[in-house]
């Protein structure tokens, strides 16, 4: 490549389903780059699979797209919407005596593939039409006159340097018997009439390529440079597979992951930059090259994922993370007082939240006065012989100016009170914790304090003394 030719790159799926993790990944590998090397990431649906491509796949691949930040230079294009310039290279390879008509069926070619194998032999076409000069029908597929002779090489820029024997190779399908054109002659076209200087994919096309590259030549188009990146396994090293886990992108959105954790991890499965683990964009726009790419397989690590959108969620902005949190609190019918009540919920328990669904289930009694109190806790702890200090304490809380509030001040007050009762801190700790957030377990009293506020311990406070009274009386 010239050093004035822009790289242009490109993320063409086919739109039969929504946008699985490995297909996200071979996504984010093409547009980093193209904006590493200043170029250009376009954006192709492969969607002459008429049967099996749909609007909402098509609309699922975008919005994923958008959510990691993925966004396209130009596109997104339609392979279908482009089917007569397809058909059109076709005819000029038909013109040329590059391609020929076959007439063969279905059961025909499956009774040659068998007797092959039968045989020993690779069940490739034995070329019955090849040199029949058939012409065009309706029951007519296009093929493409592959050399028999020679090899073939692909100078990959993750695998290296590749070389294929041409008798090998299969005098390929380019049109179907309907007049659509196959998927490994559409994607020539496409990639040729738009410029397409790196192709970089998952390594499941990689025997695609010398077909590829003869078909280019054949067609007098310039063949691009090739790179093919792994396969994603599970921790089993089979191919990663929903039993492994959630393999779309935007379930792990409904699960509580933010985008950034998913690009961080994803662009690490199968590249390395040092030891460095975590990268912001900037820095990976920066650093990333193909000659980082690994050549074996990556292996899918659920844990590994957690603990990177647990830093994320850490160090999000507040008020991005309250937007994040709103379809999560919706879904449990929480209502949201203000969003500076939220801002403060949100970061008394983000250092907790491994997801933001864990954030939001935590969440409960920040929003529900009429929470239940966890029974083991309750028993131990919600007592009356602890009611009169814990209720000591809350008074004196109430008398530190709300600038005083600290956590050193709000623990001198507790012990200060235990003292004067003969009770031990731990107890009136967890009385007062329960009483306010119904758990055995939550951020510090402290910081539950500062976000409550004083009307709302007020009412919590009472509450759990009623609890008591009534527990007494029953």
């Amino acid at each position: 490549m010239s050093e004035e030719e822009t790289v242009r790159t490109r993320f063409a799926p086919s739109p039969t389903g929504f946008l699985h993790i490995g297909g996200a990944r071979t996504a984010l590998f093409a547009w980093l780059y193209a904006r590493h090397c200043n170029g250009r990431f376009i954006l192709r649906i492969e969607d002459t699979d008429q049967i099996r491509s749909t609007e909402e796949s098509t609309k699922a691949i975008l919005d994923a797209m958008t959510w990691l930040g993925l966004n396209w230079d130009e596109g997104p294009f339609f392979q279908a919407e482009r089917v007569d310039i397809h058909r059109a290279m076709v005819q000029k390879l038909v013109d040329e005596g590059k391609a020929y008509f076959c007439v063969c069926t279905p059961e025909e070619l499956e009774d040659k593939r068998k007797k092959a194998l039968s045989e020993g032999r690779k069940p490739k076409y034995d070329g019955t039409c090849r040199d029949k000069n058939l012409p065009r029908s309706a029951d007519a597929a296009v093929r493409f006159r592959c050399l028999q002779t020679g090899t073939t090489t692909v100078h990959d820029l993750v695998k290296g340097v590749i070389t294929y024997h041409n008798e090998e190779l299969d005098d390929l399908i380019i049109e179907r018997r309907d007049g659509y054109p196959t998927y490994n002659f559409a994607v020539v076209v496409d990639d040729a009439l738009m410029d397409i200087t790196h192709v970089i994919r998952g390594d499941d096309h990689l025997n695609n390529t010398p077909r590829q590259i003869l078909l280019y030549e054949a067609l007098g188009y310039k063949v691009p440079q090739f790179g093919h990146v792994s396969m994603i396994m599970g921790s089993d090293k089979a191919r990663l597979s929903k039993r492994h886990g959630a393999t779309s992108v935007m379930a792990y959105k409904e699960m509580g992951y933010l985008p950034e954790a998913i690009v961080n991890y994803l662009v690490r499965l199968g590249w390395s930059y040092g030891d460095q683990e975590i990268f912001s964009l900037a820095e990976l726009i920066r650093v990333f090259t193909l000659e980082s790419v690994g050549k074996s397989a990556a292996v899918f690590n659920p844990e590994k994922l957690l603990w990177l959108n647990q830093h994320y969620i850490k160090e999000c902005d507040a008020d991005r993370l309250v937007d994040e949190m709103l379809p999560f609190w919706k879904k449990l019918e929480y209502t949201l007082m203000d969003r500076d009540y939220a801002k403060c919920v949100v970061n008394d328990l983000r250092t907790r939240a491994k997801t933001l669904a864990d954030l939001a289930e935590s969440s409960g009694f920040y929003f529900q006065e009429d929470f239940e109190y966890d029974e083991k806790a309750a028993m131990k702890f919600l007592r009356a012989e602890i009611a009169e200090s814990a209720l000591a304490s809350v008074a004196a809380i109430a008398n530190l100016p709300k600038s005083d509030r600290n956590k050193e001040n709000i623990e001198a007050v507790l012990r200060d009170t235990a003292a004067k009762h003969g009770k031990a801190l731990k107890d009136i700790a967890q009385w007062l914790r329960l009483a306010w957030t119904g758990k055995p377990t939550s951020p510090g009293l402290d910081e539950v304090i500062l976000t409550l506020g004083d009307e709302r311990l007020k009412r919590r406070t009472d509450r759990a003394d009623r609890y008591i009274r009534d527990k007494l009386q029953a």
